[in-house]
């Protein structure tokens, strides 16, 4: 009901905005709207100075339960374009349509097309579980940098149809971050080719193409939005304890509580990472950073 009746505002907000937009100095980039942070940063680079960028779920919260803003909306109604991630994040899910029905004349771009997406992770199932077919498909498509690089594409093609008289801008700018991409990608690869345990426990099962990408083993704390029950944190510690771990990962987004828990029974310690920072080459190292300190 609660979703419902939010719709149903951002309708008639939509259809108020132009009556109520301030006057001022009219600003003639190209308004584009994406989901996550790290997407602006992928139109950035494409679109340069003749973008501008709308990101509908802000720093600091989670793609799985944050619900658009009115200034939002305002910035949706305007755009010419929307790089929606297209994987089954759980906020396009659940607002993608209504946010369409503000802007029928805008664009869809789903930065997807052309990404082999893979199931989900779950890390701590019983063996009935376990037996039980599963259809989700992991929505962090962007946590591979070779899967950036076909989202990037995505969202030059997009850049291109709404503004055609820019097109060799798009395209130059595009392949000059496609190098940088490639780059990141081969500095990942050469430096996590020398870990020797390449199992890493994280509270949101966020990095797995990250891990199918470099041939890691992620083992998620949290499941299907779920907090791990009192049998599955035993299960975890025991399985940290065995395997060698001594760092639990946590994505900022979320509670570390059921992390600390692990890292003090296994006398380990919590480090942060984040899969939704913007800046996304910078961020990559970051993480590159902080495994390959506790992976040795």
């Amino acid at each position: 009901m609660r979703i419902l009746i939010t719709g149903i505002l951002l309708t008639g907000l939509a259809l108020a905005i132009p009556a109520c937009a301030p006057a001022g100095e009219a600003d003639d980039r190209l308004g584009v709207v994406v989901t996550i942070l790290p997407q602006a940063d992928f139109v950035k680079n494409v679109g340069g100075d003749r973008v501008k960028v709308t990101v509908m779920v802000p720093p600091g919260a989670s793609p799985h339960t944050y619900e658009p803003k009115p200034a939002q909306i305002k910035a949706l109604a305007e755009a010419k374009m929307y790089a929606k991630v297209g994987s089954g994040v759980e906020f396009e899910l659940v607002w993608m349509d209504k946010l369409m029905a503000t802007n029928r004349g805008m664009l869809v771009v789903d930065c997807s097309k052309g990404v082999e997406l893979q199931e989900a992770v779950d890390g701590h199932e019983s063996e009935a579980e376990e037996a039980r077919p599963h259809t989700r498909f992991d929505p962090h498509i962007w946590m591979s940098p070779l899967n950036a690089r076909i989202m990037v594409q995505n969202i030059r093609d997009g850049l291109i149809a709404v503004d055609p008289a820019n097109r060799h801008s798009y395209e130059q700018n595009c392949a000059a971050y496609l190098e940088e991409l490639a780059g990141i990608d081969r500095e990942m690869r050469d430096g996590l080719s020398g870990v020797r345990n390449r199992r890493f426990m994280v509270y949101h099962p966020a990095f797995g193409y990250f891990a199918r990408e470099y041939e890691l083993d992620m083992i998620p704390i949290e499941t299907e939005g779920k907090e791990p029950t009192a049998a599955s944190l035993t299960r975890l510690i025991e399985q940290a304890k065995a395997q060698g771990i001594t760092v639990i990962f946590v994505e900022p987004q979320f509670d570390p509580k059921s992390a600390g828990v692990i890292a003090e029974a296994i006398g380990g310690r919590v480090v942060f990472i984040d899969p939704l920072a913007e800046d996304y080459i910078g961020n990559l190292r970051l993480i590159l950073s902080q495994m390959l300190q506790t992976m040795q």
